[in-house]
């Protein structure tokens, strides 16, 4: 019998959510596995929920076959030679986790990260993304409205936004959201901030999610080439999407033709062409993937030019929250009851607050915990196709020769005390 390890979340008092919910521990049970859970008293679902379908209640995991959490696993409980998954936050070599991923190395822990579980099209299979959109874009439209009240002194039906944890659900969320777009469809915006226009960074999961949340208001779609040819037609009882894709966004370098294999292999050789539609956009919403050698898309540079008194930008809604990535704002994350800071652009300085000269920053790094129970089901059942599989799999042998499907075989990023083929690149980081 083979026995599973569930850790309990430890990173922040938000983090609630877990990888399987209790229906998922009992159907592992049922087919004759083992599940040991730590107790936890804020975890979405309680202990006495998982001992109900079988699972045992204890703190010590050292027993266990395979262990699984959500967020980064502390490297104290961090278990000597055996197979671990959870988010990582390591294939971009960020630093602060670059001790932990030495740990797992020289403890020859088999590393498994949900964020590159994917299929033959490299699409990702167990993700929490599309909650991400729906929470950042609920925090992003409560930080609007607090932000076009007490720094421009404008009252706007946003202001009646919560923050996304305040809602029960999404859908709670989205009914509450229509009737303020029904106040805008019958009123208007004031002048001030008319045609209002939303860009949405991306076409993804998180993307999906932030549409599901923009669609309860009064949205009309507007292709990006069709910005500047249809400002003077715009009315003030609209809120106008923009969806960008990376044909919008990027450029080649040496003038050559984009096409999006050629820069998703050679991002370093593309600069960014948003530049061209910034000055129509009020609220920027992020929802793309980003790694270093891309383009810094919201440069300082280009957020100084945007700064003034003519400035339409009102805040960003830093949902993918790369800490000094495509948004140069975004330098710190926030909390979901705090999601937003000030950034000068012009001094670069901070200020956790909604007003002051800049740019509001929506900025939450776990923003799926916001809503914990629909999420963590979600993600449950994206993973337990899997399970069985890795759960049975024999680790003494190589990754490459043993019985893991393929979507496994390639979120494998440490086995045996070694870094697996494609992650090799992570000993430069590691130095």
């Amino acid at each position: 019998m083979k026995t599973l390890g569930i850790v309990k979340e430890t990173k922040n008092k938000w983090e609630r959510r877990v990888p399987l919910n209790p229906q998922a521990v009992k159907e592992l049970i049922e087919k004759g596995f083992e599940v040991i859970i730590q107790p936890s008293e804020i975890r979405i679902y309680t202990d006495d929920e998982f001992e109900a379908v079988g699972a045992k209640i204890s703190d010590d995991l050292s027993q266990c076959d395979f262990v699984i959490g959500v967020k980064e696993i502390p490297i104290p409980d961090i278990i000597h030679g055996i197979p671990h998954l959870f988010f990582s936050h390591t294939i971009k070599g960020q630093e602060y986790n670059m001790p932990m991923l030495q740990y797992i190395l020289d403890n020859s822990v088999t590393l498994l990260d949900y964020e590159k579980i994917a299929d033959e099209e490299n699409r990702r299979l167990v993700f929490f993304g599309e909650y991400a959109g729906n929470a950042g874009t609920i925090d992003t439209l409560h930080g609007l409205g607090r932000r076009l009240k007490e720094h421009y002194g404008l009252d706007t039906p946003f202001l009646k936004v919560k923050h996304a944890f305040q809602y029960k659900s999404v859908k709670d969320a989205i009914k509450h959201l229509k009737t303020i777009g029904k106040e805008i469809e019958e009123n208007g915006l004031p002048d001030k901030i008319v045609p209002f226009n939303v860009f949405l960074m991306g076409y993804g999961h998180v993307s999906h999610g932030a549409r599901l949340i923009l669609e309860a208001l009064p949205i009309e779609d507007i292709q990006p080439e069709e910005l500047l040819a249809k400002q003077s037609e715009l009315k003030n009882n609209k809120i106008y999407l923009t969806t960008f894709k990376e044909k919008h966004m990027v450029e080649r370098k040496d003038d050559g033709v984009f096409t999006l294999p050629h820069y998703y292999n050679n991002p370093s050789r593309y600069k960014s062409r948003l530049e061209n539609y910034l000055n129509y956009c009020s609220v920027y919403i992020n929802a793309i993937y980003w790694d270093p050698h891309s383009p810094v898309f919201l440069s300082k540079t280009v957020l100084q030019t945007l700064q003034g008194k003519k400035q339409k930008l009102i805040i960003i809604g830093d949902i993918t929250c790369d800490i000094k990535g495509s948004v140069a704002a975004t330098v710190k994350h926030t909390w979901p009851d705090n999601p937003v800071f000030i950034y000068d652009a012009k001094t670069g300085n901070i200020a956790d607050s909604y007003e002051g000269e800049g740019f509001a920053v929506m900025a939450v790094d776990n923003l799926p915990c916001e809503f914990p129970r629909e999420s963590s089901d979600n993600f449950s059942a994206g993973l337990m196709p899997f399970m069985q599989s890795m759960l049975l799999n024999d680790y003494s042998k190589s990754i490459h020769d043993s019985s893991l499907p393929d979507e496994i075989k390639k979120a494998c990023i440490t086995h045996q005390g070694n870094l697996e083929k494609d992650y090799k690149y992570l000993k430069e980081d590691l130095k």
